[in-house]
Order: C-alpha cells, then sequence, then structure tokens
C-alpha cells in the first residue's frame, strides 16, 4: 500500500493509517492506494472501537483517520489496471488504484465520513448498499443528489447504524461503471468484538467482464453474455488460495455484483448462512448446506468449523463460471471423428488443434493464445491440471499451521489409505458401440426403439 504523494513520487515507503492523521484536520484526509492485487494481512485497528479484522480475498482494507470522534475515509474514483491472473491485465474504473475497491471497516455506531473525489472522465456517485442512512446520503445521482463531476469531492455522512455485511457502487451511469469494475466491499463489526467472533472471515465481490481476447478493456454494453467469471477481479489460477487451520472457525462473506445468481459450492465441509442482506440471522433459522444459491445484489455471509483437512475446492456451481475468455462459441465436437479434417487443416494452419472430439478437457493441451487473455481452463495442482478458470479457489485446512501464521502451507500431503488410487485387474468388456460416435455412443445391447410422434388435435382447453 502507497500513499498517493508517493505513488506520484515513485518513493517506495509504506503508508499505515496512523500517519494518514498528518494530513491534519482541516483538510482532506490521505487517500492511500493499491498497486498489488494481492491479498493484504488484516491490519488491526490502530484507534477507535476494537474489532476483529477481515481478510478481502485479493485485495485491501482502506486506512481512515479520526477527526473529533468522526471516522473519515478518502475513495477516489478513477481509471486503474487491475491484474485479472498473471499474464492477463485489464483498464478498468474503480477506487484507490485497484478494482475492486478497497474494503471499508467500520464499528456499530460509528460516525463515519466518506469524501468522494472524482477522476473520471465522466460524473459518478457511490451507493453504500444495505445501509440504513438518511436519504440524501443514498447516492442516486439525479433522485437523492446531483452527480459528482470530474474534478470534484462529495462528502457523505452517516452512522452505521447496523453490523453485517454491505456493499458500495455507483448509481451514475451504472450499466458503463459498473461493467468497468467501479464497487467496493463494506464490514460493520458488532460494537461488542465478542460477538459474531470467527478465526478466519473472508471477503469478496462476485463480478463479470466481457473483455475479448487480445484487447484491455471491458464492452460495457454486455447486458448478460460475459466471458471472465471472477472473485475480487480476479480468475483462478491468479486468486489466492484460503488459509485456515484445523478446527478454525471459518466465516466468508460473499456479494454479488454481477448480472445473474451463483450457487456458491464448498467441498468437504458442511457450512451455514450466517448472514444475509438484513443482517445475522438467528441460530433457530438456520440449516447445513453445501450450496448457497448467492442472487444478484444480494449478500451471504457462511460459516463452518475447519475440521477435515486437505486442499477443499471452493467455486461457483455453474460450470460456465469457472471458465475463462475463450469459453464462448466452442462448437460440440463430442464423437466426431475428423482426425482426417485435421490433418488437411494442420497442411495449411501448422498451429491447428482438434478440439473436443471426446470431451473438452483443455488441462493438457498446449495452445497459443491471443494477448492479454487467459485459457478457457488452467492451473496446476500436486497431480497435474486443475482444469478450472474464473470462480474458483482452495480451502486449505491444516492442524499443523502455527497460530497466527496463516500463510499459504503448500499442497496437501495426504495420509496413507486416503488417496483415490487406480484398480489394476481385468478391464471391463466394452458395452458400447464403436463404430461411428465412439464411446459416446450408445450401448451396444440397448433395444432398438421405435419414436412415433403424434400431433395432438384440437385445442383440448388450451388457449
Amino acid at each position: 500500500m502507497r500513499s498517493r504523494r508517493d505513488f506520484f513520487t515513485g518513493a517506495a515507503a509504506l503508508v499505515g493509517a496512523g500517519l494518514v492523521s498528518r494530513a491534519g484536520a482541516a483538510t482532506l484526509p490521505e487517500a492511500p492506494i493499491m498497486s498489488s492485487a494481492a491479498t493484504q494481512p488484516p491490519p488491526p485497528p490502530p484507534n477507535g472501537r476494537p474489532y476483529n479484522p477481515v481478510v478481502t480475498l485479493n485485495g485491501w482494507s482502506l486506512p481512515w483517520r479520526m477527526n473529533n470522534g468522526v471516522k473519515e475515509f478518502h475513495l477516489i474514483a478513477e481509471p486503474v489496471v487491475r491484474e485479472i491472473a498473471p499474464g492477463m491485465k485489464a483498464n478498468l474504473w474503480g477506487y484507490n488504484g485497484q478494482s475492486p475497491g478497497p474494503t471499508i471497516e467500520v464499528v456499530e455506531g460509528d460516525r463515519v465520513r466518506i469524501f468522494v473525489t472524482n477522476r473520471l472522465p465522466e460524473h459518478t456517485s457511490i451507493h453504500w448498499h444495505g445501509q440504513r442512512l438518511p436519504n440524501g446520503m443514498d447516492g442516486v445521482t439525479g433522485l437523492t443528489q446531483p452527480g459528482i463531476q470530474p474534478g470534484k469531492t462529495f462528502v457523505y455522512e452517516f452512522v452505521a447504524r447496523r453490523p453485517g455485511t454491505f456493499m458500495y457502487h455507483p448509481h451514475a451511469d451504472e450499466m458503463v461503471q459498473m461493467a468497468m469494475g467501479m464497487m467496493g466491499f463494506w464490514v460493520t463489526h458488532p460494537r461488542n468484538p465478542a460477538q459474531h467472533r470467527v478465526d478466519r472471515d473472508f471477503v469478496f465481490l462476485l463480478n463479470a467482464y466481457d473483455i475479448d481476447p487480445g484487447s484491455y478493456t471491458p464492452r460495457v454494453n454486455e447486458m448478460l453474455n460475459f466471458n471472465l467469471w471472477t472473485f475480487n477481479s480476479r480468475a483462478f489460477p491468479g486468486i489466492d488460495t484460503m488459509n485456515v487451520r484445523r478446527n478454525d472457525r471459518v466465516r466468508i462473506r460473499v456479494g454479488n455484483l454481477t448480472m445473474t445468481n451463483h450457487p456458491i459450492h464448498v467441498h468437504g465441509h458442511e457450512f451455514e448462512v450466517t448472514g444475509t442482506d438484513g443482517g445475522w440471522t438467528r441460530p433457530e433459522s438456520r440449516w447445513p448446506e453445501v450450496t448457497t444459491d448467492v442472487a444478484v445484489g444480494q449478500m451471504r455471509a457462511i460459516e463452518f468449523i475447519a475440521d477435515e483437512p486437505g486442499d477443499w475446492a471452493f467455486h461457483c456451481h455453474k460450470s460456465h463460471h469457472t471458465m475463462n475468455a475463450m469459453g464462448h462459441d466452442v462448437p460440440n465436437l463430442i464423437g466426431v471423428d475428423h482426425r482426417g479434417v485435421a490433418e488437411k487443416i494442420a497442411r495449411l494452419v501448422p498451429d491447428y488443434m482438434v478440439m473436443g472430439d471426446k470431451g473438452g478437457s483443455m488441462g493438457d493441451m498446449e495452445m497459443p493464445l491471443p494477448d492479454n487473455t487467459l485459457p478457457m481452463m488452467t492451473g496446476q495442482g500436486p497431480f497435474g491440471g486443475v482444469e478450472m478458470g474464473g470462480m474458483f479457489t482452495v480451502l486449505k485446512v491444516r492442524k499443523d499451521q502455527k497460530p497466527g501464521d496463516y500463510s499459504d502451507p503448500g499442497w496437501y500431503r495426504h495420509p496413507p489409505g486416503t488417496l483415490a488410487y487406480e484398480w489394476k485387474g481385468e478391464p471391463p468388456a466394452a458395452l458400447r458401440k464403436q463404430d461411428a460416435g465412439g464411446q459416446s455412443m450408445p450401448a451396444a445391447n440397448a433395444p432398438e426403439v421405435e419414436v412415433t410422434v403424434r400431433k395432438p388435435t384440437g385445442h383440448q382447453g388450451h388457449h
């Protein structure tokens, strides 16, 4: 993290929240920026009410200054360059050097003042999604305030009235500004730090982009057909893992600012939904799940005891959301023997590669890619290609992780007798026809079925 002044002068000094107060009460608070897309360790609160900080996956929390009991933050809306994953960057709009912007952490009852400076080429605003606040602070351009014009700074001020999980995003030209990545996370901690306490508290936003291979800027007029599905604007394998100690109580907070729902699935553990848009759920209203659907504009908090050691997959269960930019418009050639065709095309195009005559597996394929894009499904694990991309990461549960050390422990070492293995006996006889479509065709001994279609006559009561 660097101060904006350091960023422009090239100085390398780190800037903490304590130094922000040197800006003085009569001036704007400092607006630190983040130049890295790596997960930043959660800093303890330097002043104000105590709380247990969250871990923003591939992100950071925004420092503040205290001014006569008011917690002051400074967000700068501006063009940024976000690394979606190693090998691909995108020209986005965001806040304080990154997209999503930094997580804002406050405590129930805090009076909060947020300065918002606009360095975009058009007007903007910020809506504090889910907050109880005065109507004039709700950030809807044209309805509750005029737009913040380029070069201008607006001030939002309200009391964080209830603890929970929230987001912030523009309500100004929002189809463009959301498609360009303008969003951030907000957590209001309970007044009592012991309430809802967990050992690890992760937060991230679900977001999506439409960036053509070879280009750098999202298509902003896309409505549904996005091709990059991300956690905090990072695509697997560029997403950091979530590292926990065995028997930690783990919370994962998710906000959805895409244009579709996402069934979020955890392997190896059951969890309970403990927080929704409306706040914390009562204990008697919770039940065990392994997947929870997060609809458009919703926030969810799930919790579980990480009591099963291993490397557990964590992902959106819509399979095309665990793919990257090349997942569109690929024809289905399963069962088609096109070896002869491929040979002829290869004489004209040496790099031509047959895709998907037996399936779409691409984990071991090496093929040339256009500039600035990502393979459809990639990422290497201890046993080879993971064949995932987009909204996917790994929950790493370890019993020998030292207290307070949540660095990446590497791949899991399976105890003897706990790893799936290959059966070495005689293979079974082929049960499917091998002509035409090969293994994708029906079973060899399947009876012939004749289908008769009978067209309905008359209306039979239908209109």
